[in-house]
């Protein structure tokens, strides 16, 4: 079995990848939740979403976020009658959400509600959220003159992570613990594969749950780089890991996973770092513009992890 650490970036394709190569049913997917958030009324799950409908081959590949060809009536709506919801939330893509909060607000944990929607999407692979606890990525900036600190949503969303980042927080972390089937799927893989998702704010805050790192020490961990260079691929990466004092290069993707990392994949852009770099390390292309990138690049993983 092989278990893989997703955020809603980078990760998800190579998701695409790994659906063509592996036994889905061998396949689980730890999902972050530290950016899920309320508007409104209604629960916005957006990583998970994205997992969602990636591996049920609905995912919009423009925005890597909702439902390809969706509609916006809902939500243009609201907008006239005065409930500007920031995000766009596309009328499919608010049924799955109007799901999630329908369950969550009858006392059914995530994990519970976004198994049912796994199952109804017709989806072999598991995807799990990293835990049923309430965890919540913050972020310490500098806004108008001011320091503050901000939800995830309002940062990147709202904001276009366009403000000084001081600092980022998980918030209640300390205290909330992986979710069963976390637990139970990574326990019983035999590679753990850390996609090329944010490490600060995707990955992190997985990383941060109170008992997570144990499950990990034992586990042969490959992390995919989201750095080609010194700057990231997609996202804020590049920022939050200044903000958090790692260099933006692959040597900084090794230092803020040097605790768990047994092999690092980086892009050939960056092949004379190898050296530098105190584990294994798989040297190929990781930019994945296509299906053939995507496909070529998981079966890469698969087979320098297998040798």
């Amino acid at each position: 079995m092989i278990t893989v650490l997703s955020g809603g970036t980078g990760t998800p394709k190579l998701l695409q990848g790994l659906k063509k190569v592996v036994d889905n049913e061998k396949l689980a997917v730890v999902v972050n939740t530290g950016e899920d958030t309320w508007i409104g009324d209604l629960y916005l799950s957006p990583d998970v979403d994205t997992v969602l409908y990636t591996l049920s081959d609905l995912i919009n590949e423009e925005t890597w976020y909702g439902v390809r060809g969706d509609t916006f009536h809902t939500h243009e709506q609201l907008k006239k009658l005065g409930f500007d919801e920031v995000l766009r939330i596309g009328d499919k893509d608010r049924a799955l959400k109007m799901h999630k909060t329908y369950y969550l607000k009858r006392g059914y944990n995530l994990s519970e509600v976004v198994d049912m929607e796994r199952e109804a999407l017709g989806i072999k692979a598991k995807i799990i959220p990293m835990t049923d606890d309430r965890v919540e990525t913050k972020i310490l900036a500098k806004v108008d003159g001011k320091t503050d600190l901000l939800k995830f949503h309002d940062f990147w969303v709202k904001r276009r992570g366009e403000v000084e980042v001081l600092d980022v927080i998980y918030e209640n972390s300390l205290y909330a613990k992986p979710c069963e089937k976390a637990v139970e799927a990574i326990n019983n893989s035999e590679l753990i594969i850390i996609g090329p998702s944010n490490p600060i704010t995707s990955i992190g805050p997985i990383l941060s749950l109170n008992g997570m790192k144990d499950l990990l020490k034992d586990k042969k961990v490959v992390v995919v780089s989201p750095i080609v260079g010194d700057s990231a691929v997609s996202g804020p990466a590049g920022k939050l890991m200044k903000a958090k004092g790692y260099e933006v290069s692959v040597k900084g993707v090794y230092e803020f996973y040097k605790d768990i990392v047994d092999i690092l994949v980086i892009d050939t852009v960056d092949k004379d770092m190898a050296k530098e770099i105190p584990c294994k390390v798989l040297i190929t292309n990781t930019i994945m513009k296509t299906l053939d990138d995507k496909v070529r690049l998981a079966k890469n993983i698969i087979e320098f992890c297998s040798g």
